[in-house]
């Protein structure tokens, strides 16, 4: 299985304290798989709902490909529907109404030339957790750097 990483949310670990993933399918136009194949997206501010029954992606901004012919004109923000099993949406629905829980894309990459996506479930952080989120990670990187040179 090959995998080609297109873009990471480097901000959802450090925003949302992520329990789980789950892989899934987007429904995309050719247009967009050329301009993701160019890395022409950005993940900042995407977020997955359910509507009807059905997942799909808001906020997922992909820029036009560049060699596009001008008769297809496609939103750049439109939400996408997101391809899951039916066990695993109605898992997932259940999930995010009892423990009020959000699904934040993580990833968009290829896997054996098809695009999928990573979603996080997750809860939101507050400032103060992030901040001790960040103390501790710098107190761990301080703490290895005294033992690699101690060990020196």
């Amino acid at each position: 299985m090959a995998t080609k990483m297109i873009t990471t949310n480097r901000q959802a670990h450090r925003n949302f304290e992520i329990t789980e993933t789950v892989e899934a399918g987007i429904v995309l136009a050719g247009s967009e798989v050329k301009a993701l194949r160019e890395s022409k997206v950005q993940l900042n501010d995407a977020y997955a709902r359910f509507d009807n029954g059905e997942l799909y992606l808001v906020g997922l901004h992909i820029a036009p490909y560049s060699r596009a012919g001008t008769h297809v004109i496609l939103e750049r923000a439109r939400r996408r529907k997101l391809l899951l099993h039916r066990h695993e949406l109605t898992r997932l629905s259940s999930k995010l109404n009892q423990d009020h829980l959000l699904l934040v894309p993580m990833a968009i990459y290829f896997k054996d030339g098809r695009v999928k996506i990573e979603l996080g479930l997750g809860r939101g952080r507050k400032t103060v957790d992030k901040r001790q989120l960040i103390a501790k990670r710098d107190a761990d990187r301080e703490a290895r750097r005294e033992l690699a040179e101690r060990n020196r």
